[in-house]
């Protein structure tokens, strides 16, 4: 019975770990999702694929790909374009120029990364409104906007729905970590009992 006990708990253990990792691994900053894989090489071919650069050039504010590929994070190269993962609502890309220009663009703030300016998440909040940075406005328009009207308490329809979807994401969130634990424990506690019984 201390085995399978010692087993559940090792394997609760290492889940919640895993899962803490995961969360806190650092994200290559303006790089889309699908491309992580891509930048997870230890030689990187530029995408135009006229020549490759090492893993510790990246994002290293020098343009080497003349298509930008190797400063996804920078305003270093022209033609860049950073992606903007904008969690809680629509992500999106913006002109790697308006990389740390001290304008927030994205509403998660991570196309302000070289830490002079600390941009608020609006994302959970609403995401992609315009709100005041260092006495200038935003840049970041309020996406597949169909309805505007202000609600009584002064704030759009949009607005009030994108709030609703975050706070419900967090919840769905919270209710499958529960989930996943009381099963997990409910299949050690059967195990145990029915070890139990084995021994009598």
């Amino acid at each position: 019975m201390e085995t399978i006990f010692f087993i559940c708990s090792l394997f609760l253990v290492s889940s919640f770990s895993l899962a803490l990792s995961l969360s806190n691994a650092p994200l290559l900053i303006g790089v889309h999702p699908l491309d992580e894989k891509y930048f997870a090489r230890e030689v990187i071919m530029c995408k135009d694929n006229s020549k490759s650069f090492p893993r510790d050039r990246l994002n290293d504010n020098f343009c080497d790909c003349a298509d930008g590929t190797d400063e996804p994070g920078t305003s270093a190269c022209p033609t860049g374009k950073f992606y903007c993962r904008n969690i809680g609502t629509t992500p999106q890309f913006i002109f790697s120029s308006r990389v740390n220009d001290r304008i927030c663009d994205c509403c998660d703030g991570s196309d302000e990364n070289d830490g002079s300016l600390n941009c608020p998440n609006t994302c959970i909040m609403g995401g992609n409104v315009e709100y005041k940075t260092d006495h200038r406005f935003s840049r970041v328009q309020d996406l597949g906007s169909v309805d505007t009207k202000l609600t009584k308490n002064g704030v759009t329809l949009d607005d009030f729905i994108q709030k609703v979807k975050g706070f419900l994401k967090v919840i769905i969130i919270i209710q499958l970590v529960i989930a996943s634990v009381f099963v997990v424990w409910r299949i050690c506690h059967c195990r145990a009992r029915t070890k139990r019984r084995r021994h009598r």
